[in-house]
C-alpha cells in the first residue's frame, strides 16, 4: 500500500483523481488537504468533503489551506471550466453531511503526517503549490521525511492552457512553484506535455456511470459542464470527433502507481514569477553557458515528456468501473 495525501483543489478532474486513489488496492489515501484554484478555498474545502462524503470514505482527512496565493494577487477562479461549484454544478442545494475537519493547516497536516511516518507517504500535488511551499517553510526537512511529490502543473513543450506559456496551476501561484522545485527532493511533473495525451471521451464516462455504483454515476455527471467546455472551447480540437475531456489530476495518481508507463527528462527547472510568461515552466536541459546565476544550486527535478496514454486510460476505467469505492 502507498499512504497518500493529495493536495487539491476540486474541480473536476480532481473529482476524477481521488475516486481513482481511493478505487486503487495499492493506494492507502489518508488526506484530503484544500488550496484555492479551481474554485475559492470554501468551495474546494466544501467539494472535498462532500466528494468524500459520496465516495464512503469519511475516514479520510481534511485540512484547509490556502485562499490565496504566496505573493502575486489572486486570480480569477475557473468556474467556467469547472462550474460555479467547482464541481460541475453538481453540488446539492440543501444542507449535507461532511467528512470531519482538521483545524490545523494544510501544511501543518502535512508536515505531521511526514513525521509520523518518516520516509512513506506520497504527497500528491494537483492545484497550486501555496501549501506545499508554505509546509516547506515551517519544515525544511519535509523532503526528507516523504516518500515522493508528484505535482499535476507545468508544461515544457506543450502549449499551455491558460495562456501560450502556461499551465493553470502554475499560473495561478508562480512564485510558490518556483520555490518547491528549487528543494532537492524526489519529485516528478506530470504537466500537460503528457495530461493532454491521455483524453476520457463520454463513451469512457458512460460506462463509468452505467457500472452499478454512486460513485460511477458521480463521475458521469461531474464531468458533463467540463465535457461541454472541452467541446465548446475547442480544447479538444484534433483530438477525435466524439466529446471528450482531459483527466489532467488523475494522471499524477497514474504517475504513481504505473510510473513505467510514463517517460522523463531531467534537469534543474525554474517558473517564471510574473510577466508575459508567468507560470511558464522552464528547464535547462542543455546546460546552458549563460544567465547560469538562475540555475545555480537548483536540483534536478523530472518531467513527464511521453506518456502510454492507452495503458494509464485503461487503468483508470477498469478501477472506476469494477472499483469498490461505494456500491
Amino acid at each position: 500500500m502507498i499512504p497518500m495525501i493529495i493536495d487539491t483543489d476540486p474541480g473536476v478532474d480532481d473529482a476524477m483523481a481521488i475516486a481513482y486513489a481511493l478505487s486503487h488496492p495499492d493506494i492507502e489515501l489518508l488526506a484530503l488537504t484544500t488550496v484555492f484554484g479551481n474554485t475559492h478555498l470554501d468551495g474546494t474545502t466544501r467539494n472535498a468533503r462532500w466528494l468524500l462524503e459520496q465516495f464512503g470514505a469519511t475516514k479520510v482527512d481534511v485540512a484547509r489551506g490556502a485562499g490565496v496565493p504566496l505573493i502575486q494577487a489572486a486570480r480569477p477562479h475557473a468556474e467556467f471550466v469547472h462550474g460555479a461549484d467547482g464541481i460541475g454544478n453538481i453540488y446539492p442545494a440543501g444542507p449535507t453531511r461532511h467528512a470531519d475537519l482538521h483545524f490545523e493547516s494544510a501544511a501543518e497536516y502535512i508536515i505531521a503526517a511526514a513525521r509520523a511516518r518518516p520516509g512513506e507517504i506520497t504527497l500528491v500535488a494537483v492545484g497550486p503549490l501555496t501549501n506545499i511551499a508554505a509546509a516547506l517553510a515551517l519544515e525544511p526537512a519535509l523532503p526528507a521525511l516523504l516518500q515522493s511529490l508528484v505535482i499535476m502543473g507545468g508544461t515544457l513543450d506543450e502549449p499551455g492552457n491558460v495562456t501560450p506559456a502556461a499551465e493553470a496551476n502554475f499560473f495561478n501561484d508562480p512564485h510558490a512553484a518556483d520555490v518547491v522545485l528549487g528543494v532537492d527532493w524526489p519529485v516528478r511533473i506530470v504537466g500537460l506535455d503528457v495530461t493532454h495525451r491521455i483524453m476520457i471521451t463520454d463513451s469512457d464516462l458512460d460506462r463509468i456511470g452505467n457500472a452499478g455504483t454512486r460513485s460511477g454515476r458521480l463521475i458521469r455527471d461531474v464531468s458533463r459542464h467540463y465535457v461541454d467546455f472541452y467541446t465548446t472551447s475547442g480544447a479538444a480540437r484534433g483530438l477525435g470527433s466524439e466529446p471528450c475531456c482531459a483527466m489532467h489530476d488523475a494522471a499524477a495518481i497514474a504517475c504513481v502507481v504505473m510510473p513505467d508507463a510514463f517517460d522523463y527528462t531531467t534537469g534543474p527547472a525554474r517558473v517564471v514569477p510574473d510577466g508575459m510568461a508567468s507560470g511558464q515552466l522552464l528547464m535547462d536541459r542543455k546546460r546552458y553557458a549563460y544567465a547560469t546565476s538562475w540555475w545555480e544550486d537548483r536540483p534536478a527535478t523530472s518531467v513527464c515528456t511521453a506518456v502510454d496514454a492507452e495503458r494509464v486510460r485503461a487503468d483508470f476505467l477498469s478501477r472506476l468501473v469494477n472499483g469498490d469505492i461505494l456500491a
